[in-house]
């Protein structure tokens, strides 16, 4: 395992960004917009990364997990060497999530995990514009 994200679920990505980008200087590396407003944002400041989602781009990806977020549960976002080892690793557990490679240049699997937590395992992939 190379890296562990978090992915926090906030109401606005725009009055998070005050905290994240004025306050604690990190930047937007990647977006993506639900309606006039934004759904997804990944933020970097040195080695540290943090990823802002709205619930109801949540809710897109992971439908029957609405509610299990907004009481709470933690969503982790892992990037690994081979995505393929931890599929075959996780074998007895559904994927809840993917495969499926995203915008952002990254393969994913997402599974529940026994305390009912989300983990996305992610592998860099190359894309189109890199």
């Amino acid at each position: 395992m190379n890296k562990l994200t978090p992915v926090l679920t906030v109401k606005s990505i725009e009055e998070s960004l005050t905290f994240w980008v004025d306050k604690l200087a990190f930047t937007v590396t990647a977006e993506m917009p639900e309606g006039d407003k934004l759904g997804f944002v990944i933020l970097q400041k040195g080695g540290v990364e943090v990823m802002l989602q709205t619930p109801t781009l949540a809710a897109e990806d992971l439908q029957a997990m609405t509610m299990k977020f907004q009481e709470g549960p933690a969503q982790l976002f892992i990037e690994v060497d081979d995505l393929d080892v931890v599929i075959e690793q996780l074998k007895d557990l559904p994927i809840v999530l993917g495969p499926r490679t995203m915008f952002y240049g990254m393969k994913e699997a997402g599974y529940i995990e026994p305390g009912g937590h989300f983990c996305m395992f992610a592998q860099r992939v190359a894309t189109e514009a890199s």
